[in-house]
């Protein structure tokens, strides 16, 4: 029988500006968004760990995370 010892998924998240707003307002959005984003991590319990955020040119946001997969333990992935 094999069981989960730990566990991490690594992700590249891109906050896009939504594009029928002007791009100040929609600028601020996103950065609502990855907010938004953090608290509901914290708020689950979910381990993580950002590894890049990268401001783009048109103002979206690339994230590359490192986050617990599920409830299993994360051991040291995240350090």
């Amino acid at each position: 029988m094999k069981r989960i010892k730990e566990a991490c998924i690594c992700q590249t998240l891109h906050f896009m500006l939504k594009e029928d707003a002007p791009r100040d307002y929609a600028a601020r959005l996103v950065k609502e968004e990855i907010e938004k984003y953090k608290e509901s991590l914290a708020k689950t319990g979910t381990k993580y760990r950002i590894i890049e955020e990268t401001p783009q040119s048109d103002g979206s946001v690339i994230i590359k995370i490192k986050k617990q997969y599920n409830a299993s333990p994360v051991g040291s992935y995240l350090d």
